[in-house]
């Protein structure tokens, strides 16, 4: 398929007179683009809910959720497993991306990186995969070399493939064991994919890891639970948390995180529970560290 033949490049009729718009006609031409976004990441829910539960019990079990792509795709992976870390208390070991050219690419375009299928090997090589991992590699276009070449030598090391892309049938998706594939159209300026398609990418990628956090008990209720307190804004996040999951005064949220030498989900567990640290902990370690699980095993031991 040649460059022109890729929907994400085409031209888009609606917003070919942009460059002659008013300021405010011209933003409302790429909003009216941008909420067709949703509604392309709204028709991939079942597939989204698919890679989740697929990826989850992986990482539940020490695997690691990386991210692959080049350009914009990469730079858009790379953010999401660095916000994932302070958010969900996890290591730069559990999460991380990878991007065509290396952290250099980050803030600037190295063109011919993303056309090297050995690059990606050799990338991939460098952190050890292993079939436990989980793989989401983004392209819009589906057909970056690098990116397609990563997300193969992945599979062959058995580990979980989930592909992106703007393409129903591209060949990222065709190889993907799990392919998501909003088909948000052309970009309101022609092939600059960092809109629309860069905009389907963030949703997609939230979803995901927002959904594998939820699933391995990194959230309860609708609260991050596992933000480590290490300033004084983190100290005063977790003490908030505690007290509203648990429905207790800032005070006795205090209280018990120092108890906790400041484990935010033993603190809650503790004062749900009503128990020792001791039981509190041995709760937690039944439940893999799920906390409404660990809270409903004391009730039904009571």
């Amino acid at each position: 398929m040649q460059l022109d033949e890729i929907l994400t490049e085409q031209r888009n009729h609606r917003s070919t007179h942009i460059d002659r718009e008013s300021t405010l006609d011209m933003v409302g031409t790429i909003n009216r683009e941008d909420q067709r976004v949703a509604r392309a990441v709204q028709k991939q829910l079942p597939q989204i809910a698919a890679a989740i539960d697929a990826a989850y019990p992986k990482f539940d079990q020490g695997g690691r959720l990386i991210y692959i792509g080049a350009g914009t795709s990469g730079r858009l992976g790379v953010m999401d497993a660095t916000e994932l870390q302070p958010t969900y208390g996890l290591t730069a070991q559990q999460t991380f991306g990878l991007i065509a050219g290396g952290t250099a690419a980050l803030t600037k375009t190295i063109q011919d990186a993303e056309d090297s299928p050995e690059l990606a090997q050799k990338d991939l090589q460098a952190v050890e995969l292993t079939d436990q991992d989980i793989v989401v590699a983004s392209a819009a276009s589906g057909r970056t070399p690098y990116t397609v070449a990563a997300l193969k030598a992945a599979q062959d090391q058995g580990a979980l493939g989930i592909g992106f892309s703007c393409i129903a049938d591209s060949p990222l998706a065709q190889l993907a064991d799990y392919p998501i594939t909003p088909v948000v159209g052309p970009e309101v300026i022609t092939g600059a994919t960092l809109l629309k398609a860069g905009t389907a990418e963030k949703m997609v990628l939230n979803m995901l890891s927002t959904g594998i956090m939820i699933k391995t008990g990194k959230v309860y209720q609708n609260l991050m639970i596992n933000v480590v307190p290490t300033n004084d804004k983190t100290f005063e996040r977790a003490k908030k948390i505690i007290a509203e999951a648990t429905q207790t005064s800032t005070l006795a949220a205090e209280r018990a995180l120092a108890r906790a030498k400041n484990n935010v989900p033993l603190a809650i567990v503790l004062i749900d529970t009503k128990g020792t640290i001791a039981e509190a902990k041995e709760l937690l370690a039944a439940t893999d560290g799920h906390v409404s699980q660990a809270v409903k095993l004391s009730d039904n031991r009571h």
